[in-house]
């Protein structure tokens, strides 16, 4: 009766550490793959494949039914293929090590260093935590990117768009004006057919010069 009651516990435990970690992944700064796989921007590249298979086994929607669950396990699968790529992983970092400089510069300021650990006497025990300060400051440096990024990308469809609709209005405009043409050309060719020919010859200075032959 005693290990019946013990694996209920460990179940209901298990399940209840899988909906957490769910839930913490959908609440994880969605720009940010180091707050979704929750590692630290130092983490190498052992640590992240570590991490992932841990999460992704603790949350795979075969083992783990949520509602929610895809969407997280997606979530995860994408912060590592992110962290997996050297080109992605290194505009990451890059603005994760300006956000760290940042929040140096605000806390020691002139005296600060980028070579400064993070376990440095000066910065541990801050309130809010030195890596919190972090990553608040590089979500406002990803948001203010993705922003300008989403700009640049409207843009570039009005602008292509503007180019589309300029181009349809010049071949709108050639063909009305080949049409008119024709309605001209059309109109006059029976008028003159249907003059005496001295008349003909007589106005045929008045024609314009594409008809001349015509006469």
């Amino acid at each position: 009766m005693a290990s019946n009651l013990d694996s209920v516990l460990k179940k209901n435990a298990n399940d209840l550490a899988k909906e957490l970690e769910v839930e913490r992944i959908l609440k994880a700064f969605k720009l940010n793959p180091y707050d979704i796989l929750d590692l630290p921007i130092t983490a190498t590249e052992a640590e992240i494949k570590k991490q992932y298979r841990k999460k992704s086994l603790l949350i795979h929607p075969d083992k783990f039914k949520h509602e929610k669950g895809l969407e997280a396990f997606d979530f995860l699968k994408k912060a590592e293929d992110q962290l997996s790529d050297p080109a992605k992983r290194k505009d990451i970092d890059m603005i994760m090590t300006h956000a760290r400089t940042q929040v140096l510069k605000a806390i020691l300021g002139s005296g600060y260093s980028t070579n400064i650990p993070d376990d440095d006497p000066r910065i541990t025990n801050l309130t809010p935590p030195f890596d919190q300060q972090v990553r608040a400051k590089g979500r406002e440096i990803l948001v203010e990117d993705e922003l300008a990024r989403r700009r640049k990308t409207k843009l570039a469809y009005a602008n292509e768009g503007a180019e589309k609709a300029k181009q349809e209005a010049e071949v709108a405009a050639r063909k009305r004006k080949v049409e008119e043409q024709a309605k001209w050309e059309d109109k006059h060719d029976f008028k003159i057919n249907i003059l005496p020919k001295e008349t003909r010859s007589t106005r045929s200075h008045y024609l314009p010069c594409f008809l001349h032959d015509m006469v």
